[in-house]
């Protein structure tokens, strides 16, 4: 089985080299992720851990000579201080009583997220650094313990390749997985067989997904075109029966477009335009319901270990 891996690892190596040739692209040195370095990790000592994989911390860069860069240097990850604070953000927020696993990667920028075409040619390196790096947690870091997934944004793209490639063997082990601010598909849905939409707030073994606007004409296709799964993160429903934020935040899903309907909010500035449009409530989906979510992936990892007693 080792050698098996060595080779598929050097044959996905030769397509990827192979992909920066043929683009002219340069990509930066791989991770190794038999090194701490390459990890963000709190061990609380808890039964259950929380894999995160971050959002787009990264935009093109420019080397001392002249090099272009579309990918984070994640082999460096002192150069990567924008996922690290995502990191430690995202624990604080949902880590609770787990233990946080996170891993750096040569996610693609945000300038990459302009053209569909540019995805397709990019994502495949940092894709493979999260499959790598999973692996590496499952084989190395897990010790056997069940496990939380969750990914935000190109980590919740991540996430869902992920998902679809999940063995029977983890599938098990597997308490919930949160996509969050990312899309499934219907495709991608019916195909997947570990991907079973949540249905209320302690069901395990399933995956959450959401994306917040103030309208559905503010959408993203990016992140949201086309999904087909969606919970309220506020109330765990899967109708539209509202719920209330922070007192002042009305937050209602929409069975038919599956978005999240946010009414009430008056700010300006967060749209990260060109990329999202105002009344695109992208940037606040772990921050907004960061205590709901918290308390949530702590019921069900509660609601699952009670089934192993």
């Amino acid at each position: 089985m080792y050698c098996m891996r060595r080779l598929l690892f050097a044959f996905t190596a030769l397509i990827l080299a192979s992909c920066a040739r043929k683009t002219g692209e340069a990509v930066p040195a791989a991770p190794d992720y038999t090194l701490a370095s390459e990890w963000y990790v709190v061990d609380r000592g808890g039964d259950v851990d929380l894999f995160y994989i971050s959002s787009t911390e990264t935009v093109d860069w420019t080397d001392a000579d002249g090099t272009v860069w579309h990918h984070a240097s994640a082999a460096d990850s002192a150069a990567c201080p924008g996922m690290r604070q995502e990191m430690e953000g995202v624990d604080r927020i949902m880590g609770g009583d787990l233990n946080f696993y996170s891993p750096f990667y040569r996610q693609v920028t945000m300038e990459t997220y302009a053209d569909t075409a540019l995805i397709a040619t990019r994502f495949p390196v940092a894709m493979d650094d999260v499959r790598k790096a999973f692996r590496y947690y499952v084989d190395h870091l897990n010790g056997g313990r069940p496990f939380v997934l969750a990914g935000f944004s190109q980590g919740g793209e991540a996430l869902v390749e992920l998902l679809k490639e999940l063995p029977d063997s983890l599938r098990d082990r597997m308490v919930a997985a949160y996509v969050l601010g990312w899309k499934i598909t219907e495709e991608e849905l019916a195909s997947s067989p570990a991907i079973r939409p949540a249905q209320g707030a302690d069901d395990y073994g399933v995956t959450i997904c959401y994306n917040s606007v103030g309208s559905p004409d503010a959408a993203s296709p990016l992140v949201s075109g086309g999904n087909t799964v969606a919970i309220n993160p506020v109330n765990w429903c899967t109708d539209a029966t509202p719920a209330v934020l922070f007192d002042t935040l009305t937050v209602t899903l929409d069975p038919a477009t599956k978005l999240l309907l946010v009414d009430g909010y008056e700010g300006t500035g967060y749209a990260l335009k060109p990329y999202f449009q105002d009344g695109c409530y992208h940037t606040f989906e772990i921050r907004w319901y960061g205590a709901s979510l918290r308390e949530n992936i702590a019921g069900r990892c509660e609601a699952y270990l009670s089934q192993e007693r």
